[in-house]
C-alpha cells in the first residue's frame, strides 16, 4: 500500500465507527464485520474477500493506539483526502507523498530529509523514517522471577522479606549504549524500532524482534568490551519486598515496575515472586480457612461441654460441644482464619477427634465396665449390617 493510499483511506468509515470511537467499540465493530465477511463464510465471493482484507487492514491501524495516533495525525496534516494544491484554472493535482520520504533535499521551509521531516509521522507504520529523523524506540526492562520461603504464620499475617536478585542492568562501562565510544548507530534493518514485520496472509502481519540488533534498535560500531555490545551487564541487588497477608503455597505475586530497568526511557520490567510456605505443626489451611484437629475425651463427646481451642497468633477461643458429638465432626470459629483480599478473615475449622486412653486405672476400668453393662442392649453396628444386606 502506497503512502498516498494510506492517507486517503478512511478506516473509520471502513469499520463504521466515529472518529472518537473507543478501543472497545473498534474491536466490537471489527469482530462483527470480520465474521460477516470472512472467506470461510463466503466461499467463492471475491468481493467479500476483498472486504475482509480491507476490514483487517483498518483494524490493524485503528486497533493499535500508536498506529491510530500516527494515522490521525497524518490525515489531519494532509486534509483528509490527500495533499492537494490549487493548479492553473482552479484545478487541483495530487502531490506525491512518496517524495517526502525518500531523503529528497527540500529547500528552505521544505519537507525534505534534512532532519525531523514528515517521515517521522509514518516511521512506525512503514519503517521508512530513516536518516537523522529516526528515533530509537523505548525498550521495556526484563521481568525477573524470584522465590521466597515463608513460615506458616508469615504467610497468613504478611511479611517483609529481603530478596537478592540478579538481572540485566544498563552496562556502566558504556552507559548502556553497547558502544565503547557511546555512539551506536541506528539499526538499518528495523530503523531503530527493534522489531520487523512480516506478512501472514489475509491482511494480517506479525511482529518479530529484529535479528540484526537483537531487538535493541541500535548497533554498536565499536562493541563495549564489558557487555560485548549488548548494552546490558549482569548485576545483583537486594530489595525489601512486602508479601501481602493471606498468600498461599506456590502462589506467584506480581510487583509492577520492580524488575530490570528499561532502556531509552522504557518502563521497568516486573518482579514475579513465587511464595513457598512451610507447614505448621498444629494448623492447616483450606482456601481462606484455617484448620485444626482438637482431641476430646469420650465423656466430653458423650455428655457435651465447653472446650478451649487454640488460634494462630491469638488467644484461645471457647466452643460449645453438643452432647453426643461424633468423632470427626467439624465446628467453626468465625473470623479466626486467613486474611482475604478484602481485608476480612476466613474461619477456623475445628475437627473433633475422640481420644481413647491407652491405659486405665482400676477406678476408670470399673466405671467403663459398668457403662458397658448399662448399654449392652445397644449395637452400634446394627445399621451397618442392615445396610450391607440390602445392598
Amino acid at each position: 500500500m502506497s503512502t498516498k493510499d494510506f492517507v486517503e483511506k478512511d478506516y473509520y468509515k471502513v469499520l463504521g465507527v466515529p472518529k472518537d470511537a473507543t478501543e472497545a467499540e473498534i474491536k466490537k465493530a471489527y469482530r462483527k464485520l470480520a465474521r460477516e465477511n470472512h472467506p470461510d463464510a463466503n466461499k467463492g465471493d471475491a468481493s467479500a474477500e476483498a472486504r475482509f482484507k480491507e476490514i483487517s487492514e483498518a483494524n490493524d491501524i485503528l486497533g493499535d493506539p500508536k498506529k491510530r495516533k500516527e494515522y490521525d495525525d497524518a490525515r489531519a496534516l494532509f486534509g483528509n483526502g490527500g495533499f492537494r494544491a490549487g493548479g492553473p484554472g482552479g484545478g487541483s493535482f495530487n502531490f506525491d507523498l512518496g517524495d517526502l520520504f525518500g531523503g529528497a533535499q527540500g529547500g528552505a521551509g521544505g519537507f525534505g530529509g534534512g532532519g525531523g521531516g514528515i517521515g517521522d509521522v509514518f516511521g512506525g507504520l512503514f519503517n521508512r523514517g530513516g536518516g537523522a529523523g529516526t528515533r530509537t524506540q523505548p525498550r521495556r526492562g526484563q521481568d525477573i522471577e524470584s522465590e521466597v520461603t515463608l513460615s506458616f504464620t508469615e504467610a497468613i499475617e504478611g511479611a517483609t522479606v529481603p530478596l537478592r536478585m540478579s538481572s540485566q542492568q544498563p552496562c556502566t562501562a558504556c552507559s548502556g549504549t553497547g558502544d565503547k565510544n557511546g555512539t551506536p548507530r541506528v539499526c538499518p534493518t528495523c530503523v531503530g524500532t527493534g522489531q520487523v514485520s512480516r506478512g501472514s496472509g489475509g491482511g494480517f502481519s506479525l511482529t518479530d524482534p529484529c535479528v540484526d540488533c537483537k531487538g535493541r534498535g541500535l548497533i554498536a560500531e565499536n562493541p563495549c568490551e564489558v557487555c560485548k555490545g549488548s548494552g546490558r551487564a549482569k548485576s545483583s541487588r537486594t530489595m525489601q519486598v512486602r508479601i501481602p497477608a493471606g498468600v498461599s503455597d506456590n502462589q506467584k505475586i506480581r510487583l509492577r515496575g520492580k524488575g530490570a530497568p528499561g532502556e531509552r526511557g522504557g518502563q521497568n520490567g516486573d518482579l514475579y515472586v513465587v511464595v513457598h510456605v512451610d507447614e505448621h505443626p498444629v494448623f492447616g489451611r483450606k482456601d481462606d480457612n484455617l484448620t485444626v484437629t482438637v482431641p476430646v475425651s469420650f465423656s466430653e463427646a458423650a455428655l457435651g461441654g465447653e472446650i478451649k481451642v487454640p488460634t494462630l497468633g491469638g488467644p484461645a477461643v471457647t466452643l460449645k460441644l453438643p452432647a453426643g458429638t461424633p468423632n470427626g465432626r467439624t465446628m467453626r470459629a468465625r473470623g479466626k482464619g486467613a486474611v482475604r483480599k478484602d481485608g476480612t478473615r476466613g474461619d477456623l475449622l475445628v475437627t473433633v477427634e475422640v481420644a481413647v486412653p491407652k491405659e486405665l486405672d482400676d477406678k476408670a476400668r470399673e466405671a467403663l465396665e459398668t457403662f458397658r453393662e448399662a448399654t449392652a442392649s445397644e449395637d452400634p453396628r446394627a445399621e451397618l449390617f442392615q445396610a450391607a444386606k440390602g445392598a
